[in-house]
Order: structure tokens, then sequence, then C-alpha cells
């Protein structure tokens, strides 16, 4: 198992059991002691777990990961759907992500692409994007145009948010956005944890022409906190084969189109 791997899971143990010995860390993952010390130090420097003698205990952000910890999960489906937004990318165009795994995945994804295609280079791509980490993996692409909504940094998806977005959002015109979600409910909507990260990805689905939902089936009838806006307002769904029958008739009774990676 590669280290981030293991530091995800071992997160999520923690969450999900309160505390962790060393002992136990060492027996689960099969690490020697110095590694499982070491593990939980690195967890306890990003603040995500509280340092206990002999130990580890959750503390109050143990459950709002970072980017790099949650990247790992679904790992297979990702890429696939990753894949498919590279092919669905047309160059000339301006086209835009919102934070998150699965967006994430994408872009580094277009950004392959964009390198390789020669169309890319006779036709400027513009991509906006309110993530600073894909803007910051997308700045090497001479054959981009990298355009950042301003606002507030969120340490858990490296989203920008807050209302200093609003001063560019009505300004600018999106071709086709790319929207990562937590939660998918085809009766209720689509769904993000937090209030603020809602309310910019719903202005970044005004200012855009299409919006393609991306998310990896295991997104399907679960819950999140804050509502973006109702399934039926995206124009597709991008999601990989896990998804089953049932909701797929769910996705299309909702008249929007499914398309499966």
């Amino acid at each position: 198992m590669e280290r981030e791997d293991r530091l995800s899971r071992l997160v999520d143990y923690i969450v999900d059991n309160g505390s962790v010995r060393v002992e136990e860390v060492m027996e689960r993952f099969g690490v020697s002691p110095a590694t499982a010390r070491r593990d939980l130090d690195t967890l306890a420097d990003q603040q995500l777990v509280t340092r206990t003698r002999g130990g580890a205990m959750a503390n109050s952000s143990s459950g709002d990961l970072p980017l790099r910890y949650r990247s790992v999960r679904h790992g297979g489906a990702k890429r696939a759907i990753a894949s498919k937004v590279a092919e669905l990318v047309e160059p000339g165009t301006a086209i835009a992500f919102n934070g998150g795994t699965t967006t994430t995945t994408a872009a580094y994804e277009v950004g392959v692409r964009s390198a390789s295609d020669p169309r890319f280079a006779q036709e400027e791509t513009t991509v906006i994007t309110n993530a600073v980490n894909i803007a910051n993996d997308l700045i090497v692409r001479p054959q981009l145009r990298i355009v950042v909504v301003g606002g507030v940094a969120r340490m858990r998806s490296y989203e920008l948010i807050g209302p200093l977005s609003s001063l560019i959002l009505p300004a600018i015109n999106i071709d086709t956005l790319f929207l990562g979600v937590t939660a998918i409910d085809p009766a209720r909507g689509i769904f993000t944890q937090d209030d603020g990260e809602a309310t910019i990805n719903a202005a970044l689905m005004k200012a855009a022409r299409r919006t393609v939902v991306v998310a990896d089936s295991s997104k399907f009838d679960t819950t999140a906190f804050a509502r973006i806006a109702g399934l039926e307002e995206a124009d597709a769904l991008l999601t990989d084969a896990g998804v089953t029958e049932d909701q797929a008739a769910a996705v299309r009774a909702a008249g929007v189109e499914l398309i499966v990676a």
C-alpha cells in the first residue's frame, strides 16, 4: 500500500474509532513501529489528528480531509471519468472546473491532451477555475489560458469561495463547466459539504452554457449539507460503469444526458 493511501485510510480509521494506538496501526496496516509513529506524526502536523502518548485521537478537523488524502478513493472510476472529460473538451473553447478530486484528475488529463493534440496549439483554450491546485497544475501548459476566480481559499478542497467571485463570474462566458459534487439525489438535487462552495458552484453553473456533472457512482444516493442546484439544471452527468439501472433511469427522467465512462 502506498503511503498516501495508507494515510488516507488511517485518518478514516481514527475518525471512525475516535482514537488509535501505535500497536493498532502496526497490526492494521502491516508497518513497523517507526513507520506507524511517523504516519501519526505526519497527520498531527497536518492538524488532522491530535497526537497522544502511544497513539493519536480525532480532533475537530479530522473529518475535513485535505484533497491529497482523498484523491486515492475510487481512483479507477475517477481516472475513467477524467479521460472522458479530456475527450469532450474542444480546442478553442472556454471550460471550467470547480474543486474536488474528480475535477482535479480531469483537469490534469485535459492538460496532458493539450500538450499532445496539435489543435490546442492552434486555438487557445481557456480554463476557468476557483481551485488553486488546478490552476497550479495547468499553468505550465502554454496551450491553455488559465483564469482564476477570486475568493478565500478553503483547506479541504483548495477552492476559492466567498463574495469576491461575484466580481468576475457575471462578466465571463463558460462554454462547458465540469462540476464535481459530493452527493447526488436525483429527486432533491446535487450537493456539496460547504455552503460557500455551493454558492460559487451555483454561480459557475449560471455562467456556463452547458454543465456536465462529473461524479463517480459512489456519490449516488448519498447526502451532503449544502444544495448546489436541482439535477435537472445540469445538462449531462458523467459517471462510471458502477451506476445502477435505477440510478441511470432517474438521471434520464430528470431530462439529463447520462454519459458512462
